[in-house]
């Protein structure tokens, strides 16, 4: 059941601080990752101007 007194997150506050995008950023890369070596693909990732692949069994989760 919703509360009509329930307070609705704040946007621009979560913008100007950063943090929460932060982690949503962090735990969204972590997931891509894992789902990445379970299916046994490889990610591919920007070193030195140029785009190189991360074997599944090198990417760190």
């Amino acid at each position: 059941m919703v509360k009509v007194n329930e307070s609705k997150p704040d946007i621009d506050r979560i913008f100007e601080d950063g943090r929460l995008i932060d982690q949503a950023l962090v735990e969204s890369v972590k997931q891509a990752l894992l789902v990445h070596k379970r299916a046994d693909n490889p990610v591919a990732e920007w070193r030195d101007g140029k785009v190189v692949l991360i074997q599944p069994e090198d990417i760190a989760v």
